[in-house]
C-alpha cells in the first residue's frame, strides 16, 4: 500500500499542468486589471504555462471572489484583489468567508490615496478642511466611486478621526467624479495617485495630504493626513492575490516565491509606479493576518461612519 501512495503521489503532474486563469472583478482599464496582467504576463514567463486574466466585473469585486471561492483548489484558478474585498466583508453579507473561503498567496503592491480638493476650494490644507467643517458642518462634499467603495471608506475613516461631517456623492465611477471635481460640482476627493497626479501638476486640483503613515516619494513635500491635523490616519490602497481555500502548501509557496521575484524586477517596480503604488509582497501568512486585520478596521469604519449596503 505504501509503495502504490507513493507512486501515485509521484505521478501527480508539476504544478502548473495546465493554463492558469486569474479572475479580476472589475473591467478591463481598472488599477486591479492592469496590475493582474502585467503580473500575469510575468508569471507565464516564470511558470511555463499561459497566465490568463478573465475580467468578471459586477458588485464591487463580489462576483470574481465567489467563482473563485467555489473553484477546484489546485491553484489553476486565482483571484486578482484589492483592498475593497476586505470592505465588502465590512458592509455586505457575502456568500463566501473573505478569508476562510480562500488561500492567501500574498500582497502585490501598495500606495497611498491623496486627499484632493478643487482648485475653487476655500482650504487649502486639511486643517484648514477641517476648520471650515466644523464651522459649516455638512455642507462639503466629498465623491465616492459607489457605496462601500474605497474612497467611502477613506472618507469614513477621516470623519471617524476629525469628528467632522461630509456629505458624499456617490457616483457610478471614479471618472465621472474627477470630472465634477474639477467642474466643482464636489468639494473634496480621496483618489489614488494614478488618477490625481496630472490634475494636480496640472492645477485643475489642489492635493491637501496623503493616506500613508510616510510621505509619498509621488508628492514628497505633501504632509499626511496625520501630521496636518488627522493624528492616526493611515490608509493605503494595495492589490493582492487569492486562490481558493485547500491549495496544497506547495502551490502556494511556488506562487508566492515566483510574484516576489517578478515585483522585485526594476520595470516592475516602474510599473507599479505609474499607479501610484510600490511592490509590497509578502509570506502568505503574513497576508493571511492583514486580511483579518483590514476586515477588523473597516467594520468599526462602516459601524462608526453609518456606511450600509445600498
Amino acid at each position: 500500500m505504501l509503495c502504490v501512495s507513493s507512486n501515485a503521489a509521484q505521478a501527480q503532474p508539476a504544478y502548473p499542468s495546465r493554463p492558469v486563469r486569474v479572475l479580476v472583478g472589475f473591467p478591463p482599464g481598472s488599477g486591479t486589471d492592469m496590475i493582474a496582467r502585467f503580473a500575469s504576463n510575468k508569471l507565464t514567463e516564470r511558470l511555463g504555462q499561459q497566465v490568463v486574466v478573465d475580467n468578471r466585473p459586477g458588485a464591487n469585486g463580489i462576483i470574481a471572489a465567489e467563482l473563485v471561492s467555489k473553484s477546484a483548489p489546485d491553484g489553476h484558478t486565482l483571484l486578482a484583489m484589492s483592498i475593497s474585498h476586505t470592505m465588502n466583508a465590512a458592509v455586505y453579507k457575502l456568500p463566501f468567508d473573505a478569508v476562510k473561503s480562500f488561500s492567501p498567496i500574498t500582497q502585490l503592491g501598495a500606495g497611498p490615496l491623496v486627499l484632493v480638493a478643487n482648485a475653487a476650494f476655500p482650504a487649502s490644507n486639511v486643517k484648514g478642511l477641517i476648520d471650515l467643517a466644523h464651522a459649516k458642518p455638512n455642507t462639503i462634499t466629498y465623491a465616492i466611486s459607489g457605496t462601500g467603495g474605497i474612497n467611502h471608506f477613506a472618507g469614513g475613516l477621516f470623519s471617524r478621526i476629525t469628528g467632522v461631517q461630509l456629505i458624499n456623492v456617490p457616483y457610478k465611477g471614479g471618472a465621472q467624479a474627477l470630472t465634477d471635481l474639477i467642474g466643482g460640482q464636489v468639494q473634496i476627493m480621496f483618489g489614488t495617485a494614478a488618477i490625481t497626479l496630472a490634475h494636480i501638476r496640472s492645477g485643475r486640483m489642489k492635493p491637501l495630504g496623503v493616506s500613508t503613515s510616510r510621505r509619498s516619494s509621488l508628492l514628497p513635500d505633501l504632509p499626511t493626513l496625520t501630521e496636518s491635523g488627522a493624528p492616526g490616519y493611515e490608509m493605503n490602497t494595495w492589490w493582492g492575490v487569492l486562490g481558493p481555500a485547500g491549495m496544497p502548501s506547495d502551490v502556494v509557496s511556488r506562487l508566492n516565491r515566483e510574484i516576489a521575484a517578478l515585483l522585485g524586477q526594476a520595470d516592475s517596480v516602474k510599473r507599479l509606479e505609474a499607479e501610484g503604488a510600490a511592490p509590497a509582497p509578502m509570506p502568505s501568512a503574513e497576508f493571511n493576518r492583514m486580511l483579518t486585520t483590514e476586515i477588523e478596521k473597516w467594520t468599526r469604519v462602516a459601524r462608526d461612519a453609518h456606511i450600509k449596503a445600498e
